[in-house]
């Protein structure tokens, strides 16, 4: 059972990460190619570019601790 809900959680760390991995990748792609301006994304002092990198940071860590959790 234990076992069960560890692989569960490690895999859905792995997928939400891919995902936002993917999703903030293609929002700095089409950010740079013009499709879209950073500055909606701007809050505070920080620009746009900076809040859509640090999301696809964020999914690059998530599927870290999942890959890190199936292996432990």
């Amino acid at each position: 059972m234990y076992n069960k809900i560890i692989m569960f959680l490690s895999k859905l760390c792995i997928y939400v990460g891919n995902f936002f991995t993917v999703l903030g990748s293609l929002g700095i792609i089409f950010g740079l190619a013009g499709f879209y301006d950073f500055d909606t994304f701007a809050y505070g002092l920080s620009s746009g570019i900076r809040i859509v990198g640090s999301f696809a940071i964020a999914g690059c860590l998530l599927s870290a601790i999942g890959y890190g959790i199936s292996d432990y």
